[in-house]
Protein backbone atom coordinates (compact mmCIF):
# COMPACT_ATOMS: atom_id res chain seq x y z
CA UNK A 1 0.00 0.00 0.00
CA UNK A 2 1.21 3.71 -0.78
CA UNK A 3 1.23 6.74 1.03
CA UNK A 4 0.30 10.28 -0.47
CA UNK A 5 2.66 13.08 0.23
CA UNK A 6 0.78 15.87 2.00
CA UNK A 7 3.40 18.56 -0.19
CA UNK A 8 3.37 17.33 -3.26
CA UNK A 9 0.50 14.96 -3.77
CA UNK A 10 2.83 12.23 -5.40
CA UNK A 11 2.45 8.16 -3.85
CA UNK A 12 5.56 6.55 -2.63
CA UNK A 13 6.04 3.56 -0.48
CA UNK A 14 4.97 2.97 2.94
CA UNK A 15 7.75 3.16 5.67
CA UNK A 16 9.90 5.54 3.89
CA UNK A 17 11.39 8.47 5.97
CA UNK A 18 10.71 11.17 3.18
CA UNK A 19 9.26 11.53 0.12
CA UNK A 20 11.69 10.81 -2.67
CA UNK A 21 9.76 13.39 -5.25
CA UNK A 22 10.48 16.64 -2.71
CA UNK A 23 12.16 15.58 0.42
CA UNK A 24 8.96 16.17 2.68
CA UNK A 25 9.39 14.24 6.12
CA UNK A 26 6.70 11.25 6.20
CA UNK A 27 4.66 11.94 9.02
CA UNK A 28 1.87 9.30 7.50
CA UNK A 29 3.77 6.92 9.06
CA UNK A 30 1.26 3.35 8.85
CA UNK A 31 -1.36 5.76 8.12
CA UNK A 32 -3.55 4.97 4.98
CA UNK A 33 -3.75 7.06 1.79
CA UNK A 34 -4.80 10.75 2.03
CA UNK A 35 -8.94 11.47 1.73
CA UNK A 36 -10.20 11.11 -2.32
CA UNK A 37 -9.53 14.70 -4.31
CA UNK A 38 -12.26 15.52 -6.96
CA UNK A 39 -12.38 18.25 -9.01
CA UNK A 40 -15.16 18.90 -11.42
CA UNK A 41 -15.31 21.62 -14.01
CA UNK A 42 -19.33 23.49 -14.47
CA UNK A 43 -19.56 25.62 -17.78
CA UNK A 44 -21.70 28.02 -16.67
CA UNK A 45 -21.93 29.84 -19.93
CA UNK A 46 -23.14 26.73 -21.44
CA UNK A 47 -26.25 27.24 -24.14
CA UNK A 48 -25.64 31.14 -23.52
CA UNK A 49 -27.56 31.80 -20.54
CA UNK A 50 -28.74 35.51 -18.93
CA UNK A 51 -27.18 36.24 -15.52
CA UNK A 52 -30.07 34.99 -13.26
CA UNK A 53 -29.30 31.63 -15.18
CA UNK A 54 -25.42 31.09 -14.47
CA UNK A 55 -25.84 32.76 -11.18
CA UNK A 56 -28.39 30.16 -10.54
CA UNK A 57 -26.17 27.53 -12.19
CA UNK A 58 -22.97 28.95 -10.18
CA UNK A 59 -25.08 28.49 -6.94
CA UNK A 60 -26.77 25.05 -7.34
CA UNK A 61 -22.65 23.89 -8.42
CA UNK A 62 -21.87 24.79 -5.18
CA UNK A 63 -24.14 22.94 -3.21
CA UNK A 64 -24.12 19.73 -5.22
CA UNK A 65 -20.14 19.60 -4.97
CA UNK A 66 -20.37 19.89 -1.09
CA UNK A 67 -23.32 17.21 -0.94
CA UNK A 68 -20.58 15.15 -3.25
CA UNK A 69 -17.81 15.65 -1.41
CA UNK A 70 -16.07 17.81 -4.21
CA UNK A 71 -13.01 20.02 -3.51
CA UNK A 72 -12.51 22.17 -6.22
CA UNK A 73 -14.85 23.49 -8.90
CA UNK A 74 -13.86 25.22 -12.05
CA UNK A 75 -16.13 27.74 -13.22
CA UNK A 76 -16.13 28.09 -16.82
CA UNK A 77 -17.90 32.16 -17.24
CA UNK A 78 -15.74 33.43 -20.32
CA UNK A 79 -14.36 36.88 -20.46
CA UNK A 80 -17.02 38.51 -22.45
CA UNK A 81 -17.50 39.66 -26.03
CA UNK A 82 -16.54 42.94 -25.44
CA UNK A 83 -12.81 42.27 -24.66
CA UNK A 84 -13.51 44.11 -21.17
CA UNK A 85 -15.27 41.37 -18.85
CA UNK A 86 -18.64 40.55 -19.44
CA UNK A 87 -21.15 40.67 -16.86
CA UNK A 88 -21.31 37.32 -16.01
CA UNK A 89 -17.51 36.59 -15.22
CA UNK A 90 -18.02 40.20 -12.91
CA UNK A 91 -21.04 38.95 -11.09
CA UNK A 92 -19.80 35.51 -10.32
CA UNK A 93 -16.94 36.83 -9.05
CA UNK A 94 -18.94 39.45 -5.95
CA UNK A 95 -21.44 35.88 -5.70
CA UNK A 96 -18.43 34.20 -4.56
CA UNK A 97 -16.94 36.89 -2.79
CA UNK A 98 -20.28 37.05 -0.85
CA UNK A 99 -20.63 33.01 0.05
CA UNK A 100 -17.14 33.12 0.67
CA UNK A 101 -17.43 35.70 3.69
CA UNK A 102 -20.37 33.73 4.70
CA UNK A 103 -18.24 30.93 5.31
CA UNK A 104 -19.95 28.71 2.38
CA UNK A 105 -16.40 28.42 0.13
CA UNK A 106 -13.01 28.37 1.41
CA UNK A 107 -11.54 30.15 -1.14
CA UNK A 108 -11.60 31.22 -4.47
CA UNK A 109 -8.76 32.14 -7.62
CA UNK A 110 -9.94 34.08 -10.73
CA UNK A 111 -8.37 32.27 -13.30
CA UNK A 112 -5.65 35.20 -14.38
CA UNK A 113 -4.23 34.98 -10.89
CA UNK A 114 -3.81 30.87 -10.77
CA UNK A 115 -0.09 30.61 -10.96
CA UNK A 116 2.38 28.92 -9.11
CA UNK A 117 4.35 32.29 -7.95
CA UNK A 118 1.49 33.58 -6.58
CA UNK A 119 1.31 33.45 -3.13
CA UNK A 120 -2.47 32.65 -2.12
CA UNK A 121 -1.93 29.95 -5.10
CA UNK A 122 0.84 28.17 -2.98
CA UNK A 123 -0.92 28.07 -0.03
CA UNK A 124 -3.96 26.13 -1.98
CA UNK A 125 -1.28 23.98 -3.70
CA UNK A 126 -0.08 22.92 -0.49
CA UNK A 127 -3.07 21.47 0.59
CA UNK A 128 -4.75 20.75 -3.11
CA UNK A 129 -0.94 19.79 -4.66
CA UNK A 130 -3.43 18.19 -7.88
CA UNK A 131 -4.20 21.33 -8.94
CA UNK A 132 -0.50 21.56 -9.89
CA UNK A 133 -1.27 19.60 -12.85
CA UNK A 134 -4.39 21.78 -13.81
CA UNK A 135 -4.72 22.37 -17.69
CA UNK A 136 -5.13 26.24 -16.92
CA UNK A 137 -2.10 26.66 -14.60
CA UNK A 138 -0.30 29.75 -15.45
CA UNK A 139 -2.05 30.35 -18.14
CA UNK A 140 -3.70 34.08 -17.44
CA UNK A 141 -7.25 32.53 -18.30
CA UNK A 142 -9.69 35.40 -17.77
CA UNK A 143 -12.77 33.61 -18.33
CA UNK A 144 -12.84 30.66 -15.21
CA UNK A 145 -12.65 30.92 -11.76
CA UNK A 146 -11.37 28.32 -9.14
CA UNK A 147 -13.35 27.69 -6.01
CA UNK A 148 -12.09 25.68 -2.95
CA UNK A 149 -14.80 24.13 -0.82
CA UNK A 150 -12.09 22.82 1.49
Amino acid sequence: MKLVCEICGNEFERGASFCPFCGNKNEQSGEPLAAVYIQKTVNLEQGRPGLEVALKRMEDAIADARRNKINVLTFIHGYGSSGKGGVIRTECRKNLDFIKHKGGIHEFICGEDFNKRSSSVKSILRRHPELCGHKNMNRENKGITLVILS
